[in-house]
């Protein structure tokens, strides 16, 4: 009997305490799962294999570190809970064993522009404390470097009630913050192309304004109309220097319009305040393209970029200010610190020394602390994340990992499986959902899930030990092994996209002819400058076509026909045939149910108690009125149209009386990325990691433009299904379309028609091509860790 399966009894010798070593699920159903039940055994390092989409985030995420965090949540009194997010209890039978659970999933960090890789990990604010401790000259507390905090000061009187009288006295305050007054630690200005936000020809009620939203015929026109400040029906070239500032510059003022107390704003302060706050690739596309029409972003004349003013810029520890150490790679900032000896601070000291070391060793040391959090791709948000547990004292806990290789080259993935087996030997229980078999090869226990994806998954395949899984037939057990070989015979490029002097980041005055017409797959270590190449270097008039790692935004009202755009000729086909509106065939509209508002289940928020969700019972879950529900399309109505897999659905509409080319054309490109198992109404919400980046591959390959570039497809698949992607690529190259990768994946490495290596190390350690050839030239050579790697690979 294996250590997974073994009972709880305990032995004549052994403490009923110690009896406690398994993690026992029964009966899980949560999204795709089929009843499953597991016992992982505790204080080893479990890892979940099977196809994207087969339920192992749903196993892992969504039942056991879900209920451990509900029930750690629970300890909390009513009112503290109210505070936080509500929790509901997965669906499952029995889950016994449980402990308290960290999670260090992929999400990528919030893109606040506010947000640097120092401040989401603390080191900002222990850098901050030791300036104001050791800084020369002297000038405030912690918050006098901070770049968030405005210097402000005032003055007046206060009524105070003493003894029953009541006096008045003067106070005043004063706050000394570090943040730059000119850009408002932002560390960049922006300028407004005046001529793009509006057509001076015309009148405000005309249409004047050409920015998004500012409709005169809704509450702006009322405001604008009511404020008085200007004449709404004069061309606004004709405006006075008061009515233009007014228009433009005015600040928050109260005005009463229409018997109702309103604020009036200028379109400046407003956009600024709207608009500008946030990270710019965090809006909407239409807002995002109106920015970059109208306002040109420029580095701070008066900080520099560093965000900071230039009191805090004053005060140094050496010759060293906030600003310099923060801008310094990590790895060096490190070796800084170190040299400090200051044993008024040392506990300070010991735990910054400790931090910055984390970075390092966990393969981040290139990066610096003021590098803007929303720039981090997955796997560096994901191990910044793991940084605030390295070097924890706390054990017995259960570590839950999502792809914890992923942005690794094979040199960094040796990294990461020293730091899990280290969380693991200190009696810690380690969860990883993995695809990479060089982290599968070091697991306790694997855990693997299939046969399929979707509703053909959702069951455990095998349970064992990894030279068990290896012996096995199942999906995994047979790739697990799998290596690719060399290409024979590359293509022949039929052109070259010229980059000269590319310095973008840590690159070092790059040339470099990328080869058209072929797959081009750029390798090197994390942080080599891979990303600062093809993103920040390729000019923008070169036809690309950027699918990036950004992750799918989308409500449970999003779904795989709302996200691609199928849902648009799907709805005009419905309303041709029908001869109504194509607004009644969206759930988002004119066609939802009114009792459940096209959302097919009613939730009930019960405050600090998680809500319970109820199909409704008027639509019974279809989310439209039954009227709508009466008109048809080749014999389905839209909610049996929503429930087809796409590989159903792209057979229903290629022919007969549901006949619809611009809908079957995108039904088959979700066929060639591997989702037609996927049903057109599923909620996004439900969907993996894989599969949202998949599906994004789908939408982008329908954009006009021929050269496509992609940034490590291989997130989040099987290997199994790695064989796929390679495939749609030679498709898209076989089609005349230029391919150009960012991968670590051997195999993909190994299918190239043309490698380009950055290295040889990361962060100003890189920055430069170390080789350009094929794969072959480039393991015969073996002249790079990328080629050390890749060797080993084929030839194994």
């Amino acid at each position: 009997m294996t250590k997974a399966t073994r009972t709880d009894k305990p032995s004549p010798e052994q403490h009923a305490a110690d009896s406690h070593d398994l993690i026992r699920v029964h009966g899980a159903r949560v999204n795709n799962l089929k009843d499953v039940s597991v016992e992982l055994p505790k204080r080893r390092l479990t890892v979940f294999t099977g196809v994207s989409g087969s339920g192992k985030s749903s196993l892992v995420f969504g039942t056991i570190a879900a209920e451990s965090q509900r029930m750690i949540n629970e300890t909390y009194s009513a009112f503290v809970q109210g505070f936080m997010p509500t929790l509901a209890r997965p669906d499952v039978d029995v889950l016994d064993g449980l402990t308290t659970a960290i999670i260090v999933d992929q999400e990528r960090m919030g893109a606040n522009a506010r947000s640097t890789v120092g401040t989401a990990t603390d080191a900002n604010a222990m850098l901050r404390i030791l300036f104001s401790r050791l800084g020369k000259p002297h000038i405030g507390s912690p918050q006098a470097f901070s770049f968030n905090v405005a210097s402000i000061s005032g003055a007046g009187a206060v009524t105070i009630e003493k003894g029953g009288t009541t006096t008045k006295e003067k106070r005043s305050f004063s706050i000394t913050g570090g943040m730059c007054p000119r850009c408002e630690g932002m560390g960049r200005v922006s300028d407004f192309d005046l001529s793009a936000m509006y057509d001076d020809s015309k009148s405000l009620n005309e249409g004047a304004l050409t920015m998004p939203g500012y409709s005169m015929e809704g509450w702006f026109g009322r405001i604008f109309s009511g404020s008085g400040f200007f004449d709404m029906d004069k061309p606004i070239r004709k405006y006075n220097k008061r009515e233009l500032h007014d228009l433009l510059y005015k600040e928050p003022t109260k005005i009463k319009v229409e018997g109702i107390n309103l604020t009036y704003e200028g379109l400046i302060p407003k956009i600024q305040k709207s608009i500008l706050s946030k990270d710019v690739e965090a809006l909407q596309p239409h807002v995002r393209a109106f920015v970059e029409r109208v306002i040109t972003f420029g580095t701070c004349p008066d900080c520099g970029g560093t965000r900071l003013s230039e009191a805090a810029r004053s005060s140094k520890i050496g010759k060293i200010n906030i600003a310099d150490a923060c801008a310094m790679q990590i790895s060096d900032l490190a070796d800084w610190v170190r040299g400090l000896d200051e044993p008024s601070v040392a506990p300070l000291l010991e735990k910054l020394r400790h931090t910055l070391d984390s970075f390092v060793e966990i393969g981040l040391g290139y990066l610096s602390l003021d590098r803007p959090a929303g720039t981090l791709s997955g796997g560096e948000a994901q191990r910044t994340k793991m940084i605030r547990h390295l070097g924890s004292s706390l054990t017995d806990v259960t570590y839950v990992f999502d792809e914890p290789t992923i942005g690794l080259h094979p040199h960094d993935i040796q990294r990461m499986n020293g730091l899990l087996l280290r969380l693991r030997d200190k009696g810690n229980t380690v969860l990883v959902v993995e695809h990479k078999p060089e982290a599968i090869a070091i697991a306790d226990h694997v855990v693997d899930l299939g046969p399929g994806a979707g509703t053909g998954g959702g069951t455990v395949c095998f349970e064992g030990t990894v030279d068990e899984l290896r012996a096995s037939d199942t999906l995994t057990g047979r790739h697990l092994d799998d290596r690719a070989t060399l290409k024979e015979k590359v293509r022949t490029a039929t052109g070259s996209l010229q980059i000269r002097g590319a310095n973008a980041n840590n690159l070092r005055d790059v040339d470099v002819d990328v080869p058209l017409g072929v797959l081009t797959v750029i390798t090197g270590v994390a942080g080599s400058g891979k990303s600062s190449l093809v993103h920040g270097s390729i000019p923008d008039d070169a036809g690309v076509v950027s699918i990036d790692q950004g992750a799918i935004r989308g409500s449970r009202r999003s779904n795989p026909a709302t996200y691609t755009g199928l849902l648009e000729p799907i709805r005009k086909a419905f309303a041709k045939a029908n001869g109504v509106k194509p607004a009644l065939f969206s759930a988002n509209s004119e066609g939802a149910c009114p009792t459940c508002n096209g959302a097919g289940v009613i939730y009930t928020d019960l405050a600090m108690m998680a809500g319970v969700a109820t199909v409704c019972e008027e639509c019974e879950g279809k989310r439209f009125m039954a009227s709508v529900l009466e008109y048809h399309l080749g014999g389905r109505d839209i909610s049996q149209v929503l429930a087809m897999s796409v590989t159903d659905a792209e057979q229903f509409f290629s022919a007969g009386d549901a006949k619809t080319p611009a809908a079957h054309a995108i039904l088959a490109r979700l066929v060639d990325v591997g989702l037609g198992y996927l049903s057109l109404g599923q909620p996004l919400t439900t969907l993996s990691g894989g599969e949202r980046q998949r599906l994004k591959l789908a939408t982008h390959m329908s954009e006009k433009g021929g050269v496509y570039v992609l940034d490590e497809p291989t997130t989040g698949l099987h290997l199994a299904d790695v064989e796929h992607l390679l495939a749609l690529l030679d498709r898209l190259v076989d089609s005349g379309k230029s391919v150009i990768v960012i991968e670590h994946h051997q195999a993909v490495m190994a299918h190239a028609d043309w490698i380009i290596d950055l290295g040889p190390g990361a962060g100003h350690d890189g920055g430069l091509i170390v080789f350009e050839g094929t794969p072959a030239d480039l393991v015969a050579a073996r002249s790079t860790l990328t080629g050390q790697h890749l060797a080993t690979y084929v030839n194994s």
